[in-house]
């Protein structure tokens, strides 16, 4: 539980800081379920030269709205990535695991193609209403469960937009009103936030709090060194 700042937070801050960038020699990227590839700019904004590719199933509908043409763009089944061990410093996946049918041997599948001391960042939902063929939604710890038991060890999870506010904007037909809330703290976030300032709660318990009511929230785990 992070002690930090228990700020809303969405997963394209990991790209932000660069997570899993070497020193020396390319920043080796995997999108995992890039749909429609926008992830490349985020990317390529912090390293002109990474080495991004985006994968995807091939019934995707967002990867189907695909237009660009600028990158490495793989498919595969779902489950086996495409890619020799050790192959990324990084994967990337922003809301997409509540859409796979197989979670486990897909994690499996990413412990595998990480370097040791490798990174597996994004988001995925949790109170998030069902939207474009959702399968799950995960509960934080059955998360951390999950990558544990696919030799990934959970660093950090934080809190996204609150899950009445996704409730309320369902309602609303998806109004882009809503669209604000994403990128900033959203109706419940900003009340639990006050609460937490009347009753002096320290940060962990805050985020401890919003995971408890989030649609979504952002996760950061790693491949240790010395697993195999």
């Amino acid at each position: 539980m992070p002690g930090d700042h228990a700020h809303q937070t969405l997963a394209d801050r990991y790209v932000e800081r660069e997570i899993g960038r070497p020193r020396r020699g390319p920043w080796r990227v995997l999108d995992l379920g890039c749909g429609a590839g926008d992830s490349v700019a985020l990317f390529r904004a912090r390293d002109p030269e990474v080495q991004w590719v985006g994968l995807d199933v091939p019934g995707s509908p967002e990867a189907r709205e695909r237009t660009r043409s600028d990158a490495r763009f793989e498919t595969f089944d779902g489950i086996s990535v495409p890619f020799a061990d050790g192959s990324f410093e990084l994967v990337y996946c922003k809301q997409v695991l509540e859409h796979v049918r197989h979670p486990e041997p897909l994690l499996r599948e990413v412990f595998r193609v990480l370097v040791p001391g490798g990174w597996f960042a994004g988001s995925t939902s949790q109170l998030e209403l069902y939207h474009s063929l959702s399968l799950w939604n995960y509960t934080p710890f059955g998360f951390v469960e999950l990558l544990r038991a696919a030799g990934l060890r959970a660093v950090e999870l934080r809190p996204g937009i609150d899950g009445l506010t996704m409730m309320a904007w369902r309602l609303a037909g998806g109004h882009r009103y809503f669209h604000r809330w994403w990128e900033r703290e959203s109706p419940l976030n900003r009340a639990l936030n006050a609460s937490a300032r009347a009753v002096n709660a320290d940060v962990r318990g805050l985020n401890a709090t919003k995971l408890l009511f989030c649609g979504q929230f952002a996760f950061l785990a790693r491949r240790e060194e010395n697993v195999t």
